[in-house]
């Protein structure tokens, strides 16, 4: 089965509001085995919504619709499927009645404007919404399915969960989606390409997407089969040999993310870490804070600016300060070293750099990032040239500093006896 999502909203066309939605459905629907072929975001013009409906119902078997099913005049998703489908509306009593109640519940009388909601187009199954106003809609013609979800993510994802997941389960053919995401870092994506690309072209059963992020280049590889085990196989095959071509580059075979994989090889190790940040201004504290568990690992951090707390916090000498420059490989080593000490870390971690769009000159243009990362015994750096604005600056930096843990663990796993 193949599915399009239409999007219903003039708020979603504006740079203010995501559809997020869209990815929840499209998440489940994969689970049941129905493929998104297509995703649509249309206002809340009535001929708009009802050609978009047109089209997808002519390419697809199930067409979703998010949002337009409100009480006031500009949610109009009921009335132009009523009227594409050449349905009358008929007021529904049983959705009338716990439309009423709800407000009751909540200690208010129901607005009349609300008795909009309890319209529903003839033959459809009204789907009760537990968390709102606004019953979702379940309908049927010439051999497709039609279904209308409100806007809020709190009542669109359970009356998903809760009652068309169990619909669409019941019509399941037995196809599964099965997939694979590797992660890769310290590679171009046309170089990743060039490695992967003689190994997935040999199988035209599975489809492969490469997707380049800063800092990081990501394969997806899928396969829609009945036949669970040979899916698994040909998954486990493509992934072990995309894994050899491309190395230690290879940060994860199961879509985590880069702090996942460095806060699981510090727990492994026994380790712990800590950062002296300047121009990523804490982001790397944030990230490997972000995973559950991080102070098994994770000492503290200091974001140290200026050149002043540079010296102050982190004992970095202002005479190094003042002959190399505060964005040099050598103060970022002090940084790392400084608070390696200062907190009795295992790791310490140090980054330095302009971030823009001001500050760069010929000899440190902006995006020059020097990181260092240093042990008792042995320190690690990397001076670095990174492209783009601001954020995706820092992003790369606290990205390229991540990896560098990363690969200092696998070191010194081969270094073992």
């Amino acid at each position: 089965m193949k599915a399009e999502i239409i999007a219903v909203g003039s708020e979603l066309l504006t740079p203010t509001r995501l559809d997020t939605n869209s990815l929840f459905l499209t998440e489940q629907l994969n689970r049941l085995g129905i493929e998104v072929v297509r995703k649509v975001v249309v206002g809340d013009e009535r001929n708009q919504i009802r050609d978009a409906f047109r089209e997808a119902l002519g390419r697809v078997d199930l067409v979703i619709s998010i949002g337009g099913l409100g009480p006031t005049e500009d949610d109009r998703t009921r009335e132009s499927v009523a009227e594409l489908l050449g349905r009358r509306l008929q007021r529904n009593d049983a959705v009338l009645r716990n439309i009423e109640a709800r407000f009751r519940r909540l200690g208010r009388a129901m607005p009349e404007i609300n008795a909009r909601q309890a319209m529903v187009p003839e033959g459809a199954l009204a789907l009760e919404n537990m968390r709102g106003t606004a019953p979702g809609l379940w309908m049927e013609a010439d051999g497709h399915i039609v279904v209308l979800l409100p806007g809020p993510p709190q009542e669109l994802r359970p009356m998903f969960t809760e009652e068309i997941e169990p619909r669409l389960a019941k019509r399941s053919t037995g196809v599964k989606l099965f997939r694979r995401e590797l992660r890769v870092a310290g590679m171009a994506e046309s170089e990743v390409e060039q490695r992967a690309a003689p190994i997935y072209t040999r199988h035209t059963d599975a489809q492969t997407t490469i997707l380049a992020s800063p800092g990081e280049i990501q394969l997806h590889l899928r396969v829609w089969s009945r036949d669970a085990a040979a899916a698994e196989k040909l998954l486990n095959e493509m992934v072990e040999r995309i894994a050899l071509a491309l190395g230690e580059n290879v940060f994860t075979t199961k879509g985590e993310s880069l702090e996942e994989v460095v806060a699981r090889q510090l727990t492994l190790n026994n380790a712990s870490i800590a950062v002296a940040e300047s121009c990523t201004g804490g982001l790397l504290a944030e990230r490997l804070t972000s995973i559950p568990g991080s102070s098994s690992y994770f000492l503290g951090g200091v974001v140290c600016y200026s050149n002043h707390l540079k010296s102050a916090w982190v004992d970095v000498p202002a005479e190094l300060i003042e002959a190399k420059g505060a964005v040099s490989s050598e103060v970022a080593h002090a940084l790392a070293e400084g608070i390696r000490r200062r907190s009795g870390s295992t790791l310490g971690l140090g980054v330095t750099g302009i971030a823009g769009p001001g500050g760069g000159s010929a000899e440190k243009p902006v995006g020059t990032v020097h990181i260092a990362l240093t042990e008792e015994s042995n320190s690690k750096e990397r001076s670095m040239l990174f492209p783009g604005d601001r954020d995706r600056i820092r992003w790369q930096a606290s990205q390229t500093a991540l990896d560098i843990v990363r690969r200092y663990f696998l070191y010194t796993s081969r270094s073992k006896p």
